[in-house]
């Protein structure tokens, strides 16, 4: 996974993040990239809400078409 730093995660629009409500704050779970997608889902599925697994599994899929063949 490509390393995001804390500026890089402020300067990113809220609409790379799963819960773009709380970001660029803790478990905002910010999705640049396909890793950090992966990576968004797999935190969310231990701690978030099920409101919050909702809203990142729908931008995940959203962003990268994740296991529907997308890029």
């Amino acid at each position: 996974m490509a390393i995001l730093t804390a500026a890089q995660r402020k300067r990113l629009s809220r609409g790379k993040f799963g819960v773009p409500g709380k970001a660029p704050a803790s478990g905002s779970y910010p999705m640049p990239d396909r890793s950090h997608v992966a990576n968004a889902l797999s935190r969310v599925s231990q701690f978030g809400t099920d409101a919050e697994r909702e809203a990142v599994r729908r931008k995940a899929y959203a962003l990268y078409r994740m296991g529907k063949g997308g890029k």
